[in-house]
């Protein structure tokens, strides 16, 4: 409740009875940003630039308030009446005066789950940059989990993606956490300056 960000879903409040609790949210009438994947087949480099510098920009604010949500995924982000994008399901966030604590718990969803999780090793806040499409995804977990421990990345032909956005895909999808792109760094990446839309964003 205490996180107020433009591209985070506000918890107004909540209540309970005897057998569920209640959380009153913000609306986002644009729905799953998973659904319009789904309905388009793939985003303009532009609407992806956007969409990317905006979430980096809400999980910088998290981080900031020591909030790590531990499942981005395309169905946790969602539109609002404008199509901008908002974060939500907080369900495997932690809290911790300390983001460089590490944490050992195994969660998320499989497809973007980063090597560290996979491994049982500790994880930090950099495991937030595995987003987006499934990358690794394959015909069963445990050829998914190979995958992601390999970082057993394919580009497929279709649609034509720029140079500039593999880089940065490259760049996030990094076994060694140490060594991925920090925030800052993704929202000073040539291919971010070039496409995306950072009117009305918030900016630090």
């Amino acid at each position: 409740m205490s996180l107020r960000h433009p591209n985070v879903v506000r918890l107004f409040g909540w209540f309970h009875d005897n057998d569920r609790i209640f959380l009153i949210l913000e609306y986002a009438f644009g729905g799953e940003l998973y659904k319009a994947l789904r309905r388009s087949g793939f985003l303009s480099e532009n609407q992806a630039a956007t969409y990317i510098a905006s979430l980096t920009e809400a999980l910088a604010y998290c981080h900031d308030k020591n909030v790590i949500h531990r499942d981005i995924k395309p169905e946790n982000l969602l539109l609002d009446h404008e199509g901008r994008l908002k974060i939500a399901d907080f369900g495997w966030s932690v809290q911790s005066r300390n983001n460089r604590v590490r944490r050992n718990t195994m969660c998320g969803t499989l497809d973007y789950l980063a090597p560290e999780m996979v491994e049982n090793k500790g994880h930090d806040y950099t495991v937030e940059f595995l987003f987006g499409v499934a990358p690794f995804e394959a015909e069963s977990q445990r050829d998914t989990f190979t995958r992601i421990l390999k970082v057993d990345l394919k580009f497929p032909s279709s649609p034509a993606v720029s140079l500039e956005a593999k880089n940065l895909i490259t760049r996030l999808l990094v076994k060694d956490s140490s060594k991925r792109l920090s925030l800052q760094q993704i929202l000073e990446h040539p291919w971010i300056i070039k496409n995306a839309d950072l009117t009305g964003m918030c900016r630090k």
